[in-house]
């Protein structure tokens, strides 16, 4: 299991796992954006303490990863 992870973040560093790279990483930075604007919602718009908005919008963000990736063809 730890070869296949490893070996999947080798060819993601190395560029090599996703058959366009640059979706791939525009929809990372779409997913992260995303991510921290839910954040910056919830702590300044709703005044949750930063603890626990953290954990409930880290969450939500890895949540939404799958939902952008459904598309994205792999080598």
């Amino acid at each position: 299991m730890w070869e296949l992870a490893r070996g999947s973040m080798v060819l993601f560093l190395q560029g090599k796992l996703f058959a366009s790279a640059k979706q791939a990483y525009g929809l990372m930075a779409i997913g992260a954006a995303i991510t921290a604007a839910l954040l910056l919602v919830a702590v300044k718009g709703i005044g949750a303490p930063l603890l626990v908005a953290a954990p409930l919008v880290a969450f939500a963000g890895g949540m939404l990863q799958p939902r952008l990736f459904k598309n994205l063809k792999y080598k």
